[in-house]
C-alpha cells in the first residue's frame, strides 16, 4: 500500500526542513515546494493527500495557489492548511474565502503541527523516535519532589512510571541525569500528555504511568538527548 504523502510549500528554507524533521517518525512520504507555482506543478502530476502552505511567497502566493487548486474539480478534495501570521486576521479570512481547511500560525509549534496533520491522515506519528530505558527521574507535584523511572525517552519527551495522579496538560518540573560519560543534569519542563490508568490503559504494553511532552527544551538539552538516544540507537562495536 503506498504511503500518504503531504506537501510542505514555503519559500523560507529552513521552514520546510523544521517541518520535514517534525514528519521524520511518520510512515508519509513528503515532498516540497518553494512557491505556488511550484506547488501546483507537483500537485498537477502526482497529487498529495494533504498541503501544508504558506501564505506569503514569491511567483506565487499561498492565497492564489489554494484559490487555483480548490477550484480545480480534480484536485479540490485535497485538504489545505495555511500557514498564517500571528494576528493576521486579514491573511485568515483571504485563506478562508479561498477554501483553504484549516490554519496553522507561525512559529510553528511540533504539537500543533502533528495534531492538525493526524486530523487528515492518520499514517502521522506524533511520537518522536523513542529508546527504552531505565532512567531515575525526579519530578515536582504540587510542589513536592516525587521520584518515577523513565522506561522511554526521546529529544520530546518520555514515558513515567508512575501511580501519582497527575492530569492531562498538566504542566511539571523535572530533572534527571543521562547515562552518558558526562553525565549532565537535564532539568526540564514538561506537560503530560497522556495518562496510563489502572482499568484504563493507553498503550497496554506500558505499566501505570503518563507521557510527558517536553516544553521548549534549551538546544543543549535537545542536543544530549538526541546523542543519547542516537547513541543507544546505534552501539558502538
Amino acid at each position: 500500500m503506498a504511503k500518504p504523502k503531504i506537501l510542505l510549500v514555503d519559500d523560507t528554507r529552513l521552514i520546510l526542513e523544521l517541518e520535514k524533521s517534525f514528519l521524520k517518525a511518520s510512515h508519509v512520504d513528503v515532498l516540497t515546494a518553494g512557491d505556488g507555482v511550484e506547488a501546483l506543478e507537483l500537485v498537477r502530476k502526482d497529487a498529495p493527500d494533504l498541503i501544508f502552505m504558506d501564505v506569503n511567497m514569491p511567483l506565487m502566493d499561498g492565497i492564489t495557489c489554494c484559490r487555483l487548486l480548490k477550484s480545480d474539480p480534480f484536485l479540490s478534495a485535497i485538504p489545505v492548511v495555511m500557514l498564517t501570521t500571528a494576528g493576521n486576521d486579514e491573511d485568515r479570512e483571504r485563506a478562508q474565502q479561498a477554501g483553504c481547511n484549516d490554519f496553522l500560525t507561525k512559529p510553528i509549534d511540533r504539537r500543533l503541527f502533528l495534531d492538525m496533520a493526524r486530523r487528515y491522515t492518520d499514517a502521522v506519528d506524533r511520537r518522536e523516535v523513542r529508546i527504552p530505558c531505565h532512567i531515575p527521574v525526579l519530578f515536582l507535584l504540587h510542589g513536592s519532589p516525587v521520584g518515577a523511572n523513565a522506561l522511554d525517552i526521546g529529544d520530546g519527551g518520555l514515558f513515567l512510571a508512575s501511580r501519582e495522579e497527575v492530569l492531562v496538560n498538566q504542566e511539571l518540573r523535572l530533572a534527571l541525569f543521562l547515562e552518558t560519560e558526562q553525565r549532565p543534569l537535564l532539568e526540564l519542563k514538561g506537560r503530560v500528555a497522556w495518562v496510563n490508568q489502572e482499568g484504563k490503559r493507553v498503550h497496554a504494553g506500558l505499566p501505570t504511568g503518563f507521557g510527558v511532552e517536553l516544553l521548549e527544551p534549551a538546544q543543549w538539552q535537545k542536543d544530549e538527548l538526541k546523542n543519547f538516544v542516537e547513541a543507544v540507537r546505534t552501539p558502538q562495536p
